[in-house]
C-alpha cells in the first residue's frame, strides 16, 4: 500500500472588517474591558456583515485564493474540501459544496462538512492526511470558517465576550518537493458524557425553534464555563503528550504549539502542565477571541506571515470542542 508524506502546500486566512472591542461591549452588557481581558487574554473581535459578502463560505473562498497562490496550484488541482464549521451557510446544502461552487471547481471533488466544534479543523487535517498517506487523494482544502455572532446572545455576558467570527484554511497535498515535510503523528477523539458543558439543544430536529424560544432567547449557544475549563486543559495536555509518545519524540523536539484559541487562560494551564516556554505558543486571542474551528488555522497562518513558523519546523496542533471532541496534530512543516 502507498505511504505517501504529507505536506501543508499553503495557508490563508479572512476575518471581518468590523472590529468589536471590550470598550464596544461595554456598551452592550454589564462588563468592562479590565474584566474580559483579565479573564479571557482577549481585547477585540471581528463581526460578519450580514448584509452578504462575509458568509463563512465567503471569507473561505478568500483564504483559499490566498492559500492556493502560496501553494502554487488551481481550484481543480483539488480533490476533496473538508469544512470545518458549526455555523454553515445553511443546514442543506452542505457549505463544502457552496465554497466549491464559488471556487468555480469543476471536477466533481468530495465536499464534506465537518461539525466538530472547536477540534473541527484538526479532524479535517487528520482525515485529510490519512487520506493523502493511502493515496485516495492528492490535495485536500481542509477549512475552519466560523460565523458564531450569529449564534451568541449578545444579552448574556458570560458568553458574548468570548467569541468571534474569522476563517483559516490549509491545502494538504502529497509531498513531492522530496524534503523533510510530514505528518508524524495524530490522534482524534470524543467524549460525548461531556455534551452538556457546552452545547446549544435547541434549533435542531429534538426541539425545533419556536415563537417560545424567540421570545424566551434561550435557543443561542450556552456554556458552563468553569467545567470547559478543567476538562480542556487536561485534555490539552493529554492529546500532546499522546502524540509525542506514538512519535517517539519528546517537548523539547517541539519548536510551536498552536493550541485552540479559547481562553488564555487555558493556553497558559495547559503550557504550564506540559511544561513548555511560553515563547514557543503561538497565542492570537486578544485579537480575534474565540472563533472555534478557525482558531487554529487563523493562528499558524498568521505566525507563517510574521516570520515564527518556518519550513523544517516542528509543530503541534491541539484542539478541544463541544462534544467533548479533541484532536492534534505533530508534524514537520
Amino acid at each position: 500500500m502507498a505511504n505517501y508524506k504529507v505536506k501543508i502546500k499553503g495557508t490563508g486566512m479572512y476575518v471581518p472588517e468590523k472590529v468589536l472591542s471590550n470598550f464596544d461591549l461595554e456598551k452592550l452588557v454589564d462588563t468592562s474591558d479590565q474584566w474580559i481581558y483579565e479573564r479571557t487574554g482577549i481585547k477585540n473581535r471581528r463581526i460578519c456583515s450580514t448584509e452578504g459578502g462575509e458568509w463563512p463560505t465567503d471569507m473561505a473562498l478568500k483564504a483559499t485564493l490566498d492559500a492556493l497562490k502560496t501553494a502554487k496550484l488551481e481550484p481543480n488541482d483539488i480533490d476533496m474540501i473538508l469544512f470545518g464549521s458549526v455555523t454553515p451557510d445553511y443546514k442543506l446544502p452542505n457549505s463544502a459544496t457552496v465554497l466549491q461552487t464559488k471556487l468555480g471547481i469543476t471536477n466533481n471533488c468530495a465536499a464534506l462538512d465537518i461539525a466538530a466544534a472547536c477540534s473541527g479543523f484538526v479532524y479535517g487535517l487528520n482525515m485529510a492526511q490519512s487520506m493523502i498517506k493511502t493515496g485516495m487523494v492528492k490535495n485536500v482544502l481542509v477549512v475552519g470558517s466560523e460565523m458564531l455572532s450569529r449564534e451568541v446572545n449578545w444579552e448574556d455576558r458570560n458568553t458574548c465576550i468570548l467569541f468571534g467570527d474569522g476563517c483559516g484554511v490549509a491545502i494538504v497535498g502529497r509531498n513531492e518537493d522530496n524534503d523533510e515535510s510530514d505528518v508524524i503523528s495524530c490522534y482524534l477523539g470524543a467524549d460525548g458524557t461531556g455534551k452538556e458543558f457546552f452545547d446549544q439543544p435547541v434549533g435542531g430536529a429534538v426541539e425545533p425553534i419556536t415563537t417560545d424560544h424567540l421570545e424566551k432567547k434561550n435557543y443561542f449557544m450556552q456554556m458552563k464555563g468553569k467545567e470547559m475549563f478543567k476538562v480542556a486543559t487536561r485534555t490539552l495536555a493529554q492529546n500532546a503528550k499522546r502524540v509525542l509518545e506514538d512519535a517517539g519524540m519528546d517537548l523539547s523536539q517541539v519548536d510551536w504549539l498552536v493550541p485552540h484559541q479559547a481562553n488564555v487562560r487555558i493556553i497558559e494551564t495547559t503550557g504550564k502542565l506540559l511544561g513548555i516556554e511560553p515563547e514557543k505558543v503561538i497565542v492570537n486571542i486578544d485579537k480575534y477571541a474565540n472563533t472555534s474551528a478557525a482558531t487554529i488555522p487563523m493562528a499558524f497562518h498568521e505566525a507563517i506571515q510574521e516570520g515564527k513558523i518556518k519550513r523544517g519546523d516542528i509543530v503541534l496542533f491541539d484542539a478541544f470542542g463541544a462534544g467533548l471532541t479533541t484532536g492534534a496534530t505533530l508534524f514537520r512543516y
